[in-house]
């Protein structure tokens, strides 16, 4: 089975004052809420189950979901709460997800992309536990990774800060050898196999899911897909609302 995660539950404080009155999830481009935009793009792509977490206006998006076609592929992890951050929001949907086999997919609700998501799933093999798409984009943080591309740290050029599980790249940044680590721009789109839920139980209610990378990596399957072409818009501000269409058009 084809699932997914789809991160719906955050306050949207950048697209105020349009989540004054409503979650992020359904403010809309082209008049499609961001929601059914990504379901729906899913869907067309082979996906057959939907978690989707809920906090700001948490009852709106149980309600919109309610009236759409595709309710039924659709379950709801309820943070109304607490909101639990990507890591934790994860941990609380486990129960939701019936296939312990299959890679679940993590989308975050705001961000438009030009991304097979077919291909994409055959980047995850079966001894892989997690895929992260990334791309050579600037940023002021990067992803570390060995000439395998496996994960193995990560790097804020701005303010030097390391943050790996290996004492020896925490102290020069780079390899075990002594050459530079490649680095690269996480998307936000990742690849998860269930098979990882046990190494979070550890773990608190609420954190960050790159953390919990970035704390197993060492003892677990954690790799980089690198898309060269890679597009991505962060409709999650108000002032990219007015590109989104124009992308949608663009990267059909």
């Amino acid at each position: 089975m084809k699932q997914a995660m789809i991160f719906a539950a955050g306050l949207g404080t950048r697209l105020k004052p349009l989540t004054d009155t409503m979650p992020k999830a359904l403010v809309p481009v082209n008049g499609v809420p961001l929601l059914d935009l990504i379901i729906r793009r899913l869907i067309a792509q082979g996906y057959e189950r939907f978690v989707v977490n809920v906090h700001h206006f948490a009852q709106m998006i149980i309600d919109h979901v309610a009236q759409q076609d595709y309710a039924p592929l659709v379950r709801i992890s309820d943070e109304s709460d607490m909101l639990l951050d990507t890591g934790g929001g994860l941990k609380k949907a486990a129960t939701c997800f019936d296939d312990e086999q299959s890679p679940i997919l993590i989308h975050n609700v705001d961000i438009l992309d030009n991304v097979c998501y077919d291909w994409f799933a055959r980047q995850h093999n079966s001894e892989d536990d997690a895929v992260l798409l990334v791309s050579e984009r600037k940023t002021k943080r990067y992803l570390l990774f060995d000439n395998a591309m496996r994960l193995m740290g990560w790097k804020n050029i701005e303010t030097g800060e390391i943050k790996s599980p290996y004492e020896y790249i925490r102290r020069t940044g780079l390899s075990q050898h002594g050459e530079p680590l490649n680095m690269y721009a996480f998307s936000g789109i990742h690849s998860f196999s269930p098979r990882l839920f046990r190494l979070m139980e550890r773990f608190p209610d609420k954190f960050s899911i790159i953390d919990f990378y970035l704390s197993i990596c060492h003892r677990a399957h954690i790799y980089g897909c690198v898309k060269s072409d890679l597009k991505v818009l962060d409709v999650g501000k108000l002032n990219a609302l007015d590109e989104a269409e124009k992308f949608l058009n663009n990267n059909k």
